[in-house]
């Protein structure tokens, strides 16, 4: 009962579905190339699960409800295939894209600024056959994709980002005050706006500064219910992207997306990118595997904040970012949020007891202590 109060809620309170709306469910399931555990293959088989009992519960709060199932891609970040494309957008304005030979380049993610600016025009003539809200509950994450992007951007599709969820969640971290944690996240963006330079310490040896000049604090906080509207679910994070070449230091990981690693990983930065992996924990080696397929996969690609005081489960990276009292910091992509670097790659990772020190004309000020908010600093955000 819980859970099926909770996944109504995502119609009702999150997203606001209307009678009249058009929604659009999807999820991925595991591809050729996957090998999986049991542990891993119980996950995604729970992640299919939801997302079918979350089709069958938005059914009465719209006029349509579409489904869509296809192979996973591998990554956070990864274009989605041309079959989920045209279930969002439809199939007029995918075959206009394939006609102009523009839809390959975009879902490789290797499309010019002119594809882009040809891709868009389409798109927005034909804005009037997309989907109005999106619940993404694929295992990999769609948050920094064209797809995404060219929904919210240009259609003002709403959209609920939920890769990696779990049925706790439902018990959990969905069971936030959001009026409550859309008031402390757009604290923390107005805090973070006031200066341009960041420097993250925390006790296991993370230290790493980088500049936000320019950049624009955003306020992920369950409420999309506007046009256009994008964030997670479970919510709760403000977030930016460095401004790219910036970044220099040290990372020291201790949790991976899904798991607490059996040893630390340290990735050395400098000018932006990530020069370095060490470790004798075998998540290094794969790491280092996927940097190497990309220069941009190296960026420093986000710095977020956690402001869900119900998220509390490190082991999954969709709550343990929401955290409160948390710092994620992403490596690749971040085209989609203000930054310039484009890949099929993006992977958060989160870091406890952080403090973090804001610079800038300002002055200096203290954000976070320890993983503690500074709430006078909040109070004059």
């Amino acid at each position: 009962m819980v859970a099926t109060d909770a996944l109504r809620s995502i119609f009702r309170t999150n997203l606001g579905v209307k009678k009249t709306e058009h929604v659009l469910v999807f999820t991925d399931r595991p591809s050729k190339k996957e090998t999986l555990g049991q542990e891993e293959r119980h996950r995604r088989e729970s992640l299919r699960d939801i997302t079918l009992l979350a089709v069958e519960t938005g059914r009465s709060f719209c006029k349509k409800m579409l489904y869509c199932e296809f192979p996973a891609t591998g990554n956070h970040g990864a274009e989605p295939p041309a079959r989920l494309w045209e279930a969002a957008f439809g199939r007029t304005t995918v075959q206009e894209l394939k006609d102009k030979g523009i839809l390959n380049p975009i879902l490789k993610k290797r499309a010019g600024s002119g594809a882009m600016v040809e891709a868009e025009k389409i798109i927005k003539r034909n804005a009037r056959h997309s989907v109005d809200a999106v619940v993404a509950l694929s295992y990999y994450s769609t948050s920094h994709t064209a797809f995404r992007g060219f929904l919210t951007r240009l259609c003002e599709t709403r959209y609920a980002s939920m890769p990696l969820f779990e049925p706790r969640m439902l018990e959990g971290p969905m069971n936030a005050d959001w009026k409550a944690v859309s008031r402390l996240t757009h604290s923390v963006c107005k805090a973070m706006g006031k200066y341009d330079s960041v420097r993250v310490t925390t006790p296991k040896g993370t230290d790493i500064t980088f500049s936000t000049k320019g950049r624009r604090a955003h306020a992920d906080t369950g409420i999309l219910t506007r046009r256009g509207a994008f964030g997670n679910l479970p919510a709760g994070e403000a977030y930016l992207a460095p401004l790219e070449g910036t970044a220099s230091g040290t990372l020291v990981l201790q949790w991976a997306a899904t798991r607490v690693l059996d040893s630390p990983v340290t990735l050395r930065i400098k000018d932006g990118l990530v020069t370095g992996v060490t470790g004798t924990e075998p998540y290094a080696l794969e790491l280092e595997k996927k940097l190497s397929e990309r220069t941009e996969n190296r960026n420093i690609a986000e710095l977020g904040i956690g402001t869900n005081e119900f998220a509390i489960r490190p082991e999954n990276i969709l709550e343990s970012e929401k955290i409160l009292g948390t710092v994620h910091i992403a490596l690749g992509d971040n085209n989609s949020f203000g930054g310039t670097v484009k890949t099929p790659f993006h992977q958060d990772y989160v870091f406890f007891h952080p403090t973090v020190t804001l610079t800038g004309k300002n002055g200096r000020a203290t954000l976070m202590k320890d993983g503690k908010l500074n709430q006078r600093l909040l109070d004059k955000a």
